[in-house]
């Protein structure tokens, strides 16, 4: 088959079935999952097998502009105004989940996976990280259209979009800290002082050169002027693309990058860079919708069905760790009772960049023992967290008071 008119099927069912489940209230994502699972070459056989060893590219130039946007909510000035509340808030929620993960898993997957890197809980604390990591970012998408949807105003509303604004970047940066580690505990590599300071080498030379690039970008914008909104576009593009690859050729962490360029834009400027707002309309629909569709078509049913107890595991820690930290950070953070017993609901949503994350870990040889499991765990925890999300979202904001009577039986 052709591979344009494969991409065009994937896009005309992404995007029918990402419209369908928007009007019948849930997340677009959700809809591309499925339309990728349904477009699976193992289930369906429309798509040809060797399709998807070809989309890497797609893949990685997806999650450089989807990672750059995450970077430009990280702006100090906004970040400053929300107070230390929400950054304890964010911290709690975002560390807590992590850790419940980390300590679950490493107690539970060896009597439920076999791992080729040997038996015991040992073998289970590389997976273990990496699933901690995994766990900490949230989809405010889900959310943030419960909150519109019913008109939600009030301190919950605000703290959730608060807290939501950077635990993705907390979830890169944890994500950075487990790759690393995970590769050494698989490599065996020993514990010379070396390996146990190369993770944060990368992580200052990823951030190095993010910064580099944020300010090449900032350059370029006021040597051009009042450029159009399409050279805009390419312009960081084209500083995105490079700095993936170089990071990939220089062995660094390419979202760490291209996340901390996102950073140093939007915190050159006094005012949100247009930029951001450009990605937002005119590319971030399609990227979005190709992404997620691609990603519905890495799950393995087979994979899946063996390893569901670790998906519900996944979800069960996580959500524990979610609820308990918000309300710790909330409570250090001297938040009102509301937020604290609240706030935690409307976090549990995920999806966007995780999948993204996991889906990179594909390319690290050290990692393949059990790279396969890792990733269909996380599509499978994902779907249910995306579909069960909104439901605890307006169940927090109900509890809290903050939805006006007559819009929950209204809407």
């Amino acid at each position: 088959m052709d591979p344009l008119l494969t991409v065009g099927m994937v896009l005309a069912l992404g995007l029918l079935l990402g419209e369908s489940a928007q009007r019948l209230g849930f997340p677009r994502v959700a809809g591309y999952i499925v339309a990728g699972i349904l477009l699976n070459p193992k289930i369906t056989g429309v798509v040809p097998a060797d399709f998807l060893s070809g989309t890497d590219p797609i893949v990685n130039a997806a999650l450089a502009i989807i990672t750059f946007e995450v970077g430009g909510t990280l702006a100090i000035g906004p970040l400053r105004e929300l107070g230390r509340g929400i950054v304890f808030l964010a911290l709690g929620e975002a560390e807590l989940a992590a850790l419940a993960i980390l300590a679950g898993a490493t107690l539970v997957l060896p009597f439920l996976v076999h791992l080729p890197a040997g038996t015991g809980f040992a073998a289970a604390i590389p997976l273990a990280l990496l699933l901690g990591a995994l766990g900490s970012p949230t989809d405010p998408s889900a959310t943030l259209a419960v909150i519109h949807q019913y008109r939600a105003k009030g301190m919950v509303s605000f703290s959730i979009m608060g807290a939501a604004a950077f635990d993705d970047a907390l979830g890169i940066i944890n994500f950075s800290v487990a790759t690393a580690l995970a590769g050494i505990l698989v490599a065996h590599s020993g514990a010379s002082a070396f390996a146990f300071l190369e993770p944060f080498l990368v992580i200052l030379g990823s951030l190095a050169l993010g910064v580099a690039l944020g300010f090449l970008y900032h350059w370029v914008v006021r040597l051009l002027g009042g450029s159009e909104d399409g050279i805009l576009i390419a312009l960081a593009v084209t500083i995105l693309l490079l700095g993936y690859g170089l990071a990939s050729a220089l062995r660094f962490d390419q979202l760490l990058v291209t996340m901390a360029v996102g950073i140093t834009v939007v915190n050159l400027r006094r005012t949100r860079p247009r930029i951001f707002q450009l990605l937002e309309r005119h590319v971030e629909p399609l990227v979005f919708l190709l992404f997620f569709t691609l990603s519905g078509m890495y799950l393995d049913f087979g994979v899946l069905v063996r390893h569901l107890p670790v998906v519900l595991l996944f979800v069960v820690f996580r959500t524990v760790g979610k609820l308990g930290g918000a309300y710790l950070g909330a409570s250090l953070g001297r938040a009102p009772h509301p937020v604290r017993r609240y706030t935690g609901w409307g976090l549990i949503p995920q999806g966007g960049i995780v999948i993204g994350l996991a889906l990179t870990l594909k390319g690290i040889p050290e990692l393949s023992s059990f790279v396969d499991i890792l990733v269909n765990v996380i599509i499978g925890a994902t779907v249910i967290h995306e579909l069960v999300g909104p439901f605890t979202a307006k169940f927090a904001l109900q509890r809290a008071g903050e939805i006006p009577k007559g819009k929950a039986q209204a809407a």
